[in-house]
């Protein structure tokens, strides 16, 4: 199984911002994880970005689907990285 890491990176000048959409983000995060699209997701302990765990068919469907994130619609994400990623062990493997 393969799966995509989505890593997003925050200016931190744009934080108020982020925060008073935060709710309809997570909103958007939890109906794919609902779906079974979004594994996992959170950000990381610095404030700086987030990290999401994804299961679709290819990087262009990731890419396609995270235009829909309102944090994307409202330009708030400072740099999206998209990642194949093939576990082999723990929870995420087959």
């Amino acid at each position: 199984m393969s799966l995509f890491l989505v890593e997003y990176t925050y200016a931190p000048e744009k934080n108020a911002a982020r925060d008073a959409i935060r709710a309809d983000h997570r909103a958007w995060l939890t109906d794919l994880l609902e779906r079974d699209i979004v594994l996992s997701s959170g950000p990381f302990a610095d404030g700086l970005g987030a990290l999401i765990i994804v299961d679709t068919a290819d990087a262009e469907t990731v890419a396609l689907l995270f235009t829909h994130d309102p944090f994307a619609i409202a330009d708030l994400i400072a740099n999206v990285r998209i990642t194949e990623w093939v576990p082999v062990l723990g929870q995420f493997s087959v």
